[in-house]
């Protein structure tokens, strides 16, 4: 059996996990940085990259002791090379090609986004290969992403929705900000919002016409539209607000991705990303997949 450390350090967390190449999780170690992002109310590019620093070869040393693992052991090292913020990725690349250099051991460059759709395939238990019903559609949401991707074979990408501004998690994040909840905004948003009215307030929804943008999403105008809501209305309750929030942008997300399904025949969704554990996101997509009768992959 060959092993892979693999290291990730593309935001807020420095993460190292040896994974063997039957797709099982032998140790996933994260060394998260949200205490200190709190008190700034997001991610500050600089501090991370120094956090990581401080982080990145203890998160090593614990995957590998978790795991049983030694160096000689790892076959190869994968990297996360991007997208995420420039300094951040430097100190996980460094780390992994200085591992490669010094064991002679090939270095994987791993796209980001790539590892969050193909995440969906990581068991926790011994198998001889991964089942992959391609082609799929995923509906990959994060801080800094939201996309429609249709992945056709192994490695085969087509983007065919993006967001024009804003992603879901990062007008999250705003709208926690403008009703001073804390950060990260997603899931304080998301827990209020099962408290509250999702019909208490109409927020409008992005509509974009152009056909060669179809299936793409746009979020800034909601986060404006909270704001000014909120202060034309100081005493509104911020559990409407939430609810009402969430299920504008839990509609867009689902609208979009069975639309898209439907126009390219694909009957396997995935969901990835952050935004992905989100509860009302996850009701919402299973019940419209269902009644397509479309298969929904929950991660």
């Amino acid at each position: 059996m060959d092993y892979i450390l693999g290291l990730e350090t593309s935001c807020d967390e420095t993460a190292a996990a040896v994974v063997g190449v039957n797709g099982v999780v032998l140790s996933n170690i994260i060394a998260t940085q949200i205490d200190t992002h709190q008190a700034y109310g997001g991610v500050i590019p600089e501090i991370a990259s120094r956090l990581h620093v401080e982080a990145v070869n203890i998160v090593i040393e614990q995957a590998l002791q978790k795991a049983a693992k030694t160096m000689p052991e790892i076959a190869a090292f994968a990297v996360t090379q991007g997208p995420g913020l420039l300094g951040a990725l430097l100190i996980g690349l460094q780390a992994a090609k200085m591992l490669a250099y010094i064991y002679q051991k090939p270095l994987i460059a791993v796209n980001h986004l790539a590892g969050h759709i193909m995440a969906n395939f990581i068991s926790g238990r011994p198998q001889e290969k991964m089942d992959i019903p391609y082609p799929f559609l995923c509906l990959l949401v994060s801080g800094g992403h939201t996309q429609l991707v249709i992945c056709r074979a192994a490695g085969q990408y087509q983007t065919i929705g993006r967001t024009i501004d804003d992603a879901a998690g990062e007008a999250y994040d705003k709208a926690a900000r403008v009703l001073r909840l804390g950060y990260p905004g997603g899931p304080l948003v998301d827990r209020l919002a099962q408290h509250g009215d999702p019909d208490a307030i109409k927020f409008s929804k992005a509509k974009i016409r152009a056909p060669e943008s179809e299936f793409d999403f746009s979020f800034s105008g909601l986060k404006t539209n909270v704001l000014n809501y909120c202060r034309q209305n100081p005493a509104a309750r911020a559990e409407d607000v939430c609810a009402a929030f969430q299920k504008t942008v839990v509609e867009t997300l689902v609208t979009n991705t069975l639309a898209a399904a439907q126009k390219h025949n694909i009957e396997h969704i995935y969901l990835a990303g952050g935004v992905a554990a989100n509860q009302t996101l996850r009701r919402t997509l299973a019940a419209a997949g269902l009644k397509q009768k479309r298969y929904i992959h929950l991660p």
